[in-house]
């Protein structure tokens, strides 16, 4: 039982390590936004969904988020506090999507779901402490960015996950007995 946690515990450092690949080939697409990005780090995130527990995808976003401001030297910076309410706000309103309608919903919806409540917090704190409300000018085309990108995302991660052998493999071996 032990050694099964701590191989759950591997497989979120792996997921983790992957988040911060995907965040650095984001920056290779230019922004047409500020704070805006494609949320290409959220691939893992929506696997992980799939496969474990709240726990575990709250600890792989802390995961993503921290590597990310260390590896950005953004951590000591309002940034660092946009990523870190925009990825916590974008997980949970993901789980909770999952969660509840599992049943009724995809891949594709879930990843909607969490870019538009990330890009949802993100203006809300853009108004509150940058721009005040000003800020609101820029919040339909974000929002709508952050719905189409929402959607290529989930596309990907459904596609992932419905043609992975590795992933197929790791669901198997971490399926509840």
């Amino acid at each position: 039982m032990i050694k099964h946690q701590y191989e759950k515990l591997e497989l979120i450092a792996f997921m983790g390590a992957l988040c911060l690949f995907f965040s650095t080939i984001e920056y290779l697409f230019p922004k047409p936004f500020p704070f805006f990005r494609l949320g290409l780090a959220n691939l893992p995130v929506l696997i992980t969904i799939k496969l474990f527990p709240p726990g575990y995808v709250l600890l792989l976003v802390l995961l993503k988020v921290l590597g990310h401001g260390l590896i950005n030297g953004t951590l000591a910076s309002y940034v660092f506090l946009f990523s870190t309410a925009g990825s916590f706000s974008s997980a949970i309103v993901m789980l909770a999507a999952w969660h509840l309608c599992r049943n009724h919903i995809s891949l594709v919806g879930v990843s909607v779901f969490g870019a538009l409540a990330s890009n949802a917090v993100q203006i809300f704190l853009s108004v509150t402490f940058i721009f005040g409300r000003s800020a609101w000018i820029i919040a339909p085309p974000f929002m709508t960015l952050g719905a189409a990108s929402g959607v290529a995302v989930g596309l990907f991660a459904a596609r992932f996950a419905e043609q992975s052998r590795w992933l197929a493999t790791v669901r198997d071996y971490y399926a509840p007995s």
